[in-house]
């Protein structure tokens, strides 16, 4: 008897073990969220920062202004860290004016032609701030707004919801548009990006983010060598100051052919205008409505892979062709030209004033909602 209770106490105590044991790695896996402060704008708000860690060390930050992503720690294929986005160390240098780094970007993101459209019978005017051309919701869109920002809990990994209220007229828009952002980092090394807005009068919306991403780290150089596959088979030939024509054509034949992996500088040169570089939108070949693969993007070097799922019906590829070595970011680096790529996913380019691209307009009643998912691992 003395025996088998011998046994049972053993038996017991390793199970005791295990059990504190799998607590401990469960505690030690648990993803995190932090909020601290950032810095204060110019009326002296406080500019909140949010820290989110997943359970395999992954890391995103971003602040309330602009709904700024500001840092994202992601692992090569040996496992070691690196911060893959552009920006800046401080609030100052995103106060003082940035080329679009890791915003939210609206009211309606891209370009809208001469800084006008036509909507219910009433012509309305907006600030022509790109040349001839309205840009990213204006003078000061959302990009430049201190957004109201919250913890909130997350069925898979952590997450924070920003909420802005534009109010009518704002930016020579129609209607009070309440918009909510919600990032969610997951455990599988996603950080999920859902849109939503209502309005109390029609108005354009097209919301998406605009973070720059050098897979090798900023610090490494241009991304020419990063290798970008395309889930498109047509794009929207643009004018020369990037409005589009209103056509859909093949990318069969051009540069813009992405359809199979090729590196972002292999055909660079072959493009047009001034500065040369990538600045298309691409019209998916999902099903509108579905959150799909639109991009894949992998650095030989490090190993990273970057994937980009959306619901959204076109995605623009920028390469970074207005970045001319005067900015200086995170740790003292210079960001000159082809330093960082984006993939902004969105309703396409001046469609507020094109009948044949799909529509923008949000309707009183109605909800927009959009999600854009941005997806690493290693290969």
């Amino acid at each position: 008897m003395r025996y088998i209770v011998g046994y049972l106490g053993i038996a017991v105590g390793w199970l005791g073990v295990a059990f504190m044991t799998a607590n401990a790695e469960q505690a030690a896996l648990k993803a995190t969220i932090e909020k601290s402060e950032f810095g204060k704008t110019a009326d002296g708000q406080t500019i909140e920062l949010f820290t989110l860690t997943n359970a395999n060390g992954l890391k995103a930050k971003m602040i309330n202004y602009g709904g700024i992503i500001t840092e994202l720690h992601v692992p090569d294929r040996d496992g070691k860290l690196a911060d893959v986005v552009l920006g800046f160390d401080n609030a100052k240098d995103y106060l003082a004016g940035h080329p679009f780094f890791g915003c939210i970007t609206g009211r309606v993101a891209n370009r809208i032609a001469k800084g006008k459209f036509t909507l219910e019978g009433k012509e309305y005017k907006l600030a022509t701030n790109n040349g001839p051309n309205h840009l990213h919701g204006g003078v000061k869109g959302f990009d430049k707004q201190l957004w109201k920002a919250e913890i909130i809990p997350a069925l898979y990994g952590v997450a924070v919801k920003m909420t802005y209220t534009s109010p009518d007229g704002e930016e020579g828009y129609p209607g009070n548009l309440k918009t909510e952002v919600t990032y969610t980092l997951d455990d599988k090394n996603a950080l999920r990006i859902d849109y939503s807005a209502t309005t109390d009068k029609a108005t354009p919306v097209n919301l998406t983010n605009h973070t720059y991403f050098n897979l090798a780290g900023p610090a490494a150089g241009d991304v020419l060598g990063h290798e970008v596959q395309i889930e498109a088979d047509k794009y929207t030939p643009t004018d020369d100051t990037l409005i589009p024509t209103g056509k859909i054509e093949p990318v069969k034949g051009t540069p813009l052919d992405f359809t199979t992996p090729l590196t972002i500088g292999s055909r660079i040169k072959e493009l047009k205008g001034q500065p040369v570089g990538y600045d298309h939108n691409f019209v998916l070949s999902k099903k509108e409505g579905a959150l799909a693969l639109a991009a894949r993007v992998r650095e030989p070097k490090s190993g990273r892979v970057l994937e980009t799922f959306t619901k959204e019906p076109g995605v623009q590829l920028y390469t970074g062709n207005f970045l001319d070595g005067k900015v200086k970011g995170k740790s003292g680096v210079v960001y000159n030209q082809y330093q960082g790529f984006c993939l902004e996913t969105q309703h396409f380019p001046d469609a507020v004033n094109q009948p044949n691209f799909p529509s923008i307009i949000l309707q009183p009643g109605k909800t927009y909602s959009t999600t854009t998912v941005y997806k690493f691992s290693t290969k």
